[in-house]
């Protein structure tokens, strides 16, 4: 048999000790998900959301054992004041900071005729604005080191998903963003990357209204053909984009979705 070649990386292990982390919507689902998984792996996370009681469960149910940390930050992310105070205490805690993770998000389904300018506004500002202006804040700290960003799009930006106009437009822009960013910051170290999960179990979706006449024969096309997804396998991959094992990733919307769009 022939001998295998060497490792060129170490086996894996705790692939975020030493680095300082930002992850936003860490009050539930996906957000504090990546929290706990960042943290598992050993980075100082500083978990940004509006929901001060969630945030407080999200740092509880880190592990006695695990290497890193996280410390909750009350914060609105679609208000740039605030966005530039969050980015400052992770730097701050972190003496620096190598990682983040745009995950805050809503979803709000009506049919377009009655998606309300208020409600298209509320969505953007949430899901895309924000992702904006938390990128543009980080990247300076991020620049002086190299570091990663992971965003959160959907596969609702690829693929027609009914009665989530606003939220399909809010991801499409976030991947478009994110496409731009991993160019403009490629030749001074910085990745940007994008997840796009299907249909995930979390608050935000187990509460979704569809509308009472929605024609649920258009369901299919959002729904995974193995059920729907968890948190955690959402994180694992944003936890890979965020260490080294993703040091040649950038630029990439990358779809976790169980195949239904295979």
């Amino acid at each position: 048999m022939a001998e295998l070649p060497p490792l060129s990386t170490p086996l894996p292990g705790p692939r975020l000790a030493g680095r300082s982390a930002l992850v936003t919507g860490g009050a539930s689902g996906i957000g504090a998900a990546t929290a706990l998984r960042l943290a598992a792996e050993g980075a100082t996370v500083l978990a940004v959301d509006l929901d001060a009681e969630g945030l407080k469960r999200t740092a509880a149910a880190l592990p006695a054992e695990a290497t890193g940390a996280i410390a909750p930050h009350v914060a609105d992310v679609s208000d740039e004041g605030a966005v530039g105070d969050a980015v400052a205490a992770a730097v701050e805690q972190g003496g620096g900071l190598d990682v983040v993770a745009n995950i805050a998000g809503i979803l709000r389904a009506a049919h377009s005729t009655e998606h309300s300018l208020e409600l298209w506004d509320q969505v953007i500002r949430v899901n895309l604005t924000s992702t904006f202006l938390v990128c543009r804040t980080a990247l300076p700290p991020l620049l002086d080191g190299g570091g990663v960003i992971v965003n959160s799009a959907s596969t609702s930006a690829e693929f027609g998903h009914p009665w989530m106009a606003a939220y399909a437009a809010s991801k499409g822009g976030v991947a478009a963003l994110t496409h731009s960013l991993a160019v403009e910051y490629a030749k001074r170290g910085v990745r940007v990357n994008a997840i796009a999960p299907g249909s995930v179990r979390t608050s935000m979706t187990k509460g979704l209204d569809f509308p009472a006449d929605a024609d649920f024969d258009l369901l299919p096309r959002i729904m995974s053909p193995t059920g729907p997804g968890d948190p955690a396998s959402v994180a694992a991959v944003v936890a890979m984009l965020a260490s080294d094992d993703g040091a040649h990733i950038t630029g990439e919307v990358i779809r976790i979705d169980g195949g239904t769009h295979s």
